[in-house]
């Protein structure tokens, strides 16, 4: 069976979190419950953290495991997560939409110029941000599955 890479089971609304380890470790989670990886890969993410944050500007932070992950990743998938509060990813940088990646192969390329497009206008964000169900969270990220 395969998995569509973003279904509304994958989009989280209304999430508070306390920090960036917790938003991490939660949005790593959505991919596990999902099936989309090993839990092995929730600590994946973290190192891929210290490395370098994957905030990315616009109140948006694209957490993933490092390269060598990827034995981890049984579907390629997304989590999103959506914290109207946000959450502090350091350095003053406040996240109010996480997307957890898992990529099979190369895949995680494509899937992450898909949502670059999206979240590059902060309008789209704001939008998403302030989105009340699901679907309208979906309707943004069409082009990904």
């Amino acid at each position: 069976m395969s998995l569509s890479i973003l279904s509304a089971e994958n989009i989280v609304l209304n999430k508070v979190l306390t920090n960036k380890e917790e938003a991490i470790r939660f949005t790593g989670q959505v991919l596990v419950d999902r099936g989309y990886v090993e839990s092995a890969y929730i600590e994946k993410m973290l190192e891929r953290e210290e490395m370098t944050s994957t905030f990315m500007g616009n109140f948006v932070a694209i957490p993933h495991g490092t390269d060598d992950a990827k034995t981890e990743v049984k579907n390629s998938g997304l989590a999103i997560i959506q914290v109207p509060e946000g959450v502090d990813f350091g350095d003053g940088n406040i996240v109010k939409l996480i997307i957890g990646i898992a990529g099979k192969g190369d895949e995680h390329l494509e899937i992450l110029s898909n949502i670059a497009i999206v979240v590059s206008e902060i309008e789209n964000v704001e939008k998403i941000v302030s989105a009340t169900t699901e679907e309208e969270v979906l309707s943004f990220f069409e082009g990904v599955n």
